[in-house]
């Protein structure tokens, strides 16, 4: 991933434009990478019962918006259960948001990006489901030792597929664990998501030698987003860069926060629209 930015921002499909594609799908990452004009796509990854990588962002196959494996207005799929509790056929079997597209494993998926196109993982839950760190927060060595190891296998498993692909290649997640096992296993790039404290989201970056920072819209200073009253005097662009890190910023849905964060000297906007 380019460190810092030369030119115009990255344009990174979150979930394959999950505002015009049915997320996380074989049809959403085409439709990315080919009209949508996509720089690099941007996926979640979770492991089924079976241990198998599939792309699929909610941990509940049937519930959106509510805690896990409560009902929710409308469901991700027409199937019901936890991912990480559902065997790999029922999974992959799941149809997204009525759309005729399934949850794909995700060698299927990667095998429809184009070469050119680079791929933005983010790991969600390792076998077994959610772990004990905190997301975007950093972790004593005890803790971390347990993450790192609950972690790995699922990670080599992720890795053992993605680096097979040709092209660029980036994991990111909220968890530490997430990022250590992948260093341990691996150099690909690595970048941390983080959703609250700044200093938290740098810290874990400096840990593993990452080439990028993932916060939130409202982290970036100098655009009318910016929440002092959460982010106080940070400026994640300024000490990123210093560090030689590049800023790719979520959840992005106009043109209009596009082009204020292009002001601001971000090197990456994760976008549910191709926004271009």
């Amino acid at each position: 991933m380019r460190a810092i930015t030369d030119g115009d921002p990255l344009l990174i499909a979150h979930r394959g434009f999950a505002g015009e594609n049915p997320e996380n799908t074989v049809r959403a990452v085409e439709a990315a990478a080919g009209s949508g004009g996509a720089d690099w796509v941007e996926i979640d990854v979770s492991p089924t019962a079976d241990g198998d990588p599939v792309v699929c962002h909610d941990a509940a196959l049937s519930g959106r918006g509510g805690p896990l494996g409560t009902p929710a207005d409308r469901g991700l799929t027409d199937t019901a259960g936890l991912v990480w509790e559902t065997d790999t056929a029922t999974v992959t079997d799941a149809e997204v948001l009525d759309s005729g597209e399934t949850v794909p494993l995700l060698a299927t998926l990667l095998d429809a990006v184009p070469e050119h196109v680079g791929v933005n993982i983010e790991l969600k839950f390792p076998e077994g489901g959610p772990v004990g760190d905190h997301a975007g927060g950093t972790l004593d060595p005890d803790a971390l030792a347990a993450r790192r190891a609950a972690w790995r296998p699922f990670v080599e498993r992720v890795l053992g597929t993605a680096e097979a692909r040709d092209g660029d290649l980036l994991v990111s997640s909220f968890h530490e664990g997430a990022l250590a096992a992948t260093r341990e296993v691996s150099n690909v790039s690595v970048a941390p998501l983080f959703s609250e404290a700044v200093s938290d989201g740098l810290e874990l970056a400096r840990r593993y030698d990452a080439a990028a920072v993932h916060p939130p819209i409202d982290a970036v200073r100098g655009t009318p987003f910016f929440d002092a009253s959460r982010f106080g005097d940070a400026d994640v662009v300024a000490a990123a860069h210093d560090a030689g890190r590049a800023v790719n910023v979520w959840t992005v849905e106009t043109w209009y926060e596009a082009a204020r964060l292009e002001s601001a000297g971000v090197d990456g906007v994760i976008a549910d629209y191709s926004v271009g």
